[in-house]
Order: C-alpha cells, then structure tokens, then sequence
C-alpha cells in the first residue's frame, strides 16, 4: 500500500518494481537473437554460425559491463539506468543499421563487424547496467521478501523471449521481404521509451542513505574478505557451471525436440521452456526467502538437475526416445528443469550475496559475479556445438553433451556443499 502522505512516490511497486519489469522485459530480449540469425546472415552474406557469434559477444560484455560498472550502478541507480537505455536502444538501432548496409554490400565485413560492435558491445553494456540497475533498490524496498521480488524482475528478463517473440514476427511478416532492418529501428524506438520510462520511476527508499561522497567505504575486496575467499569462489564457480550447462542445453534444445520426433510441436514446447525459465526464476526465488540458508536453493537445483540427467543418459533417452513416449517424457522433462534451474540460478545470486556480504556493495559484488555470465556465454553453446559437431550423429551428439553436464551439475553440487559457507537469512536488509 502507498504511503498517505507520499502516494504513488513512496509505493515500492512504483518505484521499484514496475521499473525493474521494464528494464529487464526489454533487455530480455537480446534472447530474441536466435530467431532471426539466420535470416540476418542470408540477409548480410555470412553463414548462420558467424552471426550468432553476435549473441555470444553480448552475453560476455554483459557480464564485463556488470564487472566494471558495478560501482556505477552502486552510486548512481539513475545514471546506470538512463546509460542503460541509451546503449541498448541505440545498440539495437546501430544493429539495423549495419543489416541495411550489409543487405546493400553482401558479403562485407564492415555489416558483420557493425553489427558484432553493436549487438555486442555496444548493447552488452546496456545489459549489463540494466540487469544490475533495479536489483539493489528491489531488495531495499521488499526487505521482507527480497527473493521474491529480485525473481519477479528476472523473471521478466527470462520471459521477455516468450513475449516478444510472436511480436517480431508478426513485425517481419509485415515488414516484407529483406526488411528486418527496419524492425530494429522499431524495437530501439519501443525498447527506449520502456526503459527510459523505468528509468523514470527507479528510486531507492527514502530512509536508506548510501555513504557520502567523503564518506569512507571497505572496497570490495574488504567485504569479499570478511568470509574465506573460497567461499565467494564457490559461488562464483556453482554459477559459471549452471549457466554453462544451461546455455549448453537450451541452446540445443529445438533440434533435441526435433530428434525426438516433435517437429510439429517445437514452437509449444520453445514456449513451455520459457515458462520454466521465468518460473524458475520467480519459484526458486520465492521458496528460497522461507529458507534459514539460501543455498539449499543450489543444492535442490543440481540434485534434481544430477537425477535427471543421468536418468537421460543411462536410457540412452535422446538417441532412442523417438517413438517411446516414457523416454521422450524424460528428456522433455530434464530441459524444463535445466530452464527452471538456469532461472533459479540467477534470481537468487543477488540475494545469496546479499546473505553473506551484507547490502552496502551488493551492486558491485553482484556486478563482479556476473562475470560469470560472460565467461559461460563464450562457453556454453559453443561447448555444445562443438561436441555434436564431432560426433558420429546429431542425437549421439546431444547425448554426449549430457555427459559434460552431468560432470559439470556433480562439481557444482560438490562446490555448493563444501565451499559455500551457511548464511542464515533472515529477510532482512542490515541497516546502513
């Protein structure tokens, strides 16, 4: 309920919650790219492998920027937020750009570069800062379920796909042969005035005070340090390791369906994958904020994930599971759990840091962890790729990258369980 004396400025939907959906519906969409890679390299003249390189880079300076704007986004939520939206939308604009020029010089490098630099660069920075923008001021506002409330705008980054999906391409069937550089125009116009409004509305609660500018603060290593460092290493580790075998999985999972003799249903089960990816994102989340130890989250994620996959791989699940409705059930299972788990994953690093380290640098720490978002966004498909690449089959290939993740969820399990120190969470937000 809002305040009778502030109303909607000291509403913590309005200014915290409704903002964080905006920025990070819109920058969820950079998972649109898969859509439309190939149509963009017929488009510009490159192959399908060399335009996807163009998701790959905006992962990995996601995570960069977050890296090394972390302390930004920890001063000034208002700066991050409108630089976020200025690098995304003109990211996106700059992408059409170059589609147009390489749809007029096929085959130039000047188009692909363009639009690595813009999608890449350029847009990974306004992921970065945009994703770490709301975090913070979500967790200060909703001190009693800080988890479900960082969940619920993740949640919007994981079901922006499902979302925005049908809509480009509706854009595309409109637009005409050779267009789609003009739905990028469209989506900067759209995507600026969402983040741009949501950079508006984000402000911090009024009785919480950041140090002044004189004031001296522990750097982050000082914080890290009030803890062994194998456990900010570990958590770390447990999250590279998830999105690794996340993206190694959701990046092949069309093609596994399809394997599976579910051509005709691939759009469905894309979109019930979604759904698990943004359930997974707000459930875990929210579960977690009744948990004395937030990493029991972790653990409940690669035990399940472990169970599952070794089930596919001991049934030889995707190799024989067209025609056999109990194989088929199973691998369809374990890819809406790995997309709950890779969800789950990111909702509740926010608040599990926040756990252990406390609430004053929480946007930089988090920045630096999300490091390994970008590192396994170098890692992950491409991992996968190669694998199937190099064996025999398409399905003998799919299955032996479960192999790798099945390894991958043990080292995790075993990170969660030995390295990461019980944190006591009480759902609060330590004074300042």
């Amino acid at each position: 309920m809002a305040n009778a004396k502030g109303g909607w400025r000291t509403n913590k939907w309005v200014r915290a919650a409704i903002p964080a959906l905006l920025l990070h519906c819109s920058i969820g969409t950079v998972y649109c790219w898969s859509l439309f890679s190939q149509q963009i390299g017929d488009h510009i003249g490159f192959s399908k492998g060399a335009t996807e390189w163009a998701f790959s880079l905006a992962i990995f300076f996601l995570g960069m920027s977050a890296a090394f704007l972390g302390n930004i986004v920890e001063k000034d939520i208002h700066k991050s937020s409108l630089i976020a939206a200025i690098c995304f939308a003109g990211g996106m604009a700059g992408t059409g750009a170059f589609i147009w020029y390489g749809g007029n010089h096929p085959g130039s490098l000047v188009s692909l570069i363009g639009i690595y630099v813009c999608y890449g660069f350029i847009m990974g920075v306004g992921l970065g800062t945009g994703y770490l923008s709301p975090v913070k001021t979500l967790m200060l506002w909703f001190k009693d379920r800080k988890g479900l409330a960082t969940g619920l705008a993740v949640a919007g980054f994981g079901a922006a796909k499902a979302i925005a999906s049908p809509i480009m391409e509706a854009l595309l069937a409109n637009l005409g042969d050779g267009a789609i550089y003009k739905m990028f125009f469209i989506l900067a116009v759209v995507y600026f005035v969402m983040m741009f409004v949501g950079h508006l509305l984000l402000k911090k609660p009024s009785d919480w005070h950041e140090p002044a500018s004189g004031e001296e603060k522990p750097s982050i290593m000082a914080v890290l340090k009030t803890k062994p460092m194998t456990n900010y290493i570990g958590i770390w580790l447990m999250f590279y390791l998830n999105i690794t075998c996340g993206l190694a999985l959701i990046s092949q999972e069309k093609y596994i369906f399809k394997c599976l003799g579910l051509a005709a249903f691939v759009g469905i089960l894309s979109t019930c994958s979604a759904i698990f990816n943004a359930g997974g994102r707000l459930g875990f989340s929210a579960a977690a904020d009744k948990m004395r130890d937030r990493n029991t989250v972790y653990k409940l994620i690669f035990a399940i994930s472990i169970v599952l996959t070794l089930a596919v791989v001991l049934t030889g699940g995707i190799v024989n599971g067209n025609g056999n409705v109990i194989l088929t059930t199973l691998v369809i299972a374990l890819i809406m759990m790995v997309n709950a788990g890779y969800g789950g994953g990111f909702s509740n690093v926010p608040t599990l840091l926040s756990d252990h380290y406390g609430m004053s640098s929480i946007s930089a720490i988090h920045g630096i962890t999300l490091s390994a978002w970008g590192f396994a966004g170098l890692t992950g498909n491409q991992m996968a790729s190669l694998i199937v690449s190099k064996s025999a089959t398409a399905e003998v290939g799919y299955q032996n990258v479960l192999y790798v993740t099945l390894v991958l969820y043990i080292i995790s399990l075993a990170l969660s369980i030995f390295f990461v120190q019980k944190s006591e969470n009480t759902g609060e937000v330590p004074e300042h």
